[in-house]
């Protein structure tokens, strides 16, 4: 197998916590339409991932998506009360996820000291055993099992919650 691609720090972590993943190389893929050519034999819940701020920056949230769900923009800004929810610049991706655009992935949290990012994970994906992210490198793919995620996130420490 080739060097794995993304941090080694990342895959060091998921042998700690003993979450198993499937690892595949693929050219780099920053958006989801791109991504689904080579998901086709990837049996998993295929996710994208959205990092957003509120609208004085000083709250950030990072929604995991099922890849063909919507988002409702307003019923989150509504639940969350924080003003209006905008993208976060690529400067505040680096800064709190330690990742690049295209690349955004819960593994990114790893990056995420102060725990900061507060999660929204979409309720559909505990219907998939299995679950695909970017390793924090848009240019390969980990399939890891569901509660493989959540094993993370508790290590991680950072809150969430299902929408």
């Amino acid at each position: 197998m080739n060097k794995l691609r993304g941090q080694p720090e990342l895959y060091q972590l998921l042998d700690s916590l003993k979450i198993p993943y499937d690892y595949i190389e693929h050219p780099p893929v920053p958006t989801v339409e791109e991504a689904m050519k080579y998901w086709s034999d990837i049996e998993s819940g295929h996710c994208k991932n959205i990092f957003f701020r509120n609208h004085k920056g000083n709250r950030h949230y990072l929604v995991i998506l099922y890849y063909d769900s919507k988002l409702n923009i307003k019923e989150l800004e509504q639940k969350l009360r924080q003003g209006k929810l905008t993208f976060a610049s690529d400067r505040r991706l680096m800064q709190y996820l330690g990742l690049t655009p295209g690349s955004v992935s819960p593994f990114g949290l790893i990056n995420d000291h102060t725990r900061h990012v507060h999660l929204f994970i979409d309720k559909n994906l505990m219907n998939f055993e299995r679950l695909s992210f970017h390793p924090n490198t848009n240019t390969a793919s980990l399939i890891i099992p569901r509660e493989g995620l959540f094993r993370f996130l508790e290590h991680t420490g950072n809150t969430w919650e299902f929408i």
